[in-house]
């Protein structure tokens, strides 16, 4: 699985997001505490917003606001906020794309690979990245050591 830098970036200022709670953050405290490009997430907050994951409030003591409770937000819908499905092939959704002769199964490993995914992305949410109280499966699939081969 490979991440873009646009959805590390967002899922580090939503983890932030949720961390701070009721108040708003600004872009530049965001990417002050993780050491991201302000310019950049600016951008990507702005897809977030579009997407209903976070508020933008204007003014003085503005900034941005997760528009939902942390614990209702998981890494699936902010991945998919920012850079679309989650698993795909050429671009395409792995239903989509059909192989002949001996590829033929690679079909069913690209689809069973998104269900991998799926399953782990939708159950861990912002709070629980926040509070670092991952899913007893997620710390167990990490604690693996050939987890991080």
């Amino acid at each position: 699985m490979r991440l873009s830098a646009r959805v590390d970036y967002a899922l580090r200022a939503a983890a932030e997001l949720a961390a701070a709670g009721a108040g708003p953050t600004t872009v530049g405290e965001l990417a002050k505490e993780q050491d991201m490009p302000p310019k950049y997430l600016e951008n990507i907050l702005l897809q977030m917003r579009r997407a209903g994951l976070v508020r933008g409030q204007r003014g003085p003591e503005g900034g941005y606001v997760l528009a939902r409770p942390a614990g209702e937000i998981s890494l699936a819908d902010v991945i998919r906020a920012v850079d679309g499905p989650l698993a795909n092939v050429r671009g395409e959704r792995p239903e989509h794309v059909g192989y002949r002769g001996p590829a033929e199964s690679l079909q069913q490993v690209w689809i069973a690979l998104r269900a991998t995914e799926r399953a782990i992305l939708e159950e861990v949410t912002l709070e629980q990245v926040a509070a670092g109280t991952l899913p007893d499966r997620v710390r167990q699939l990490a604690a693996d050591p050939a987890a991080w081969d």
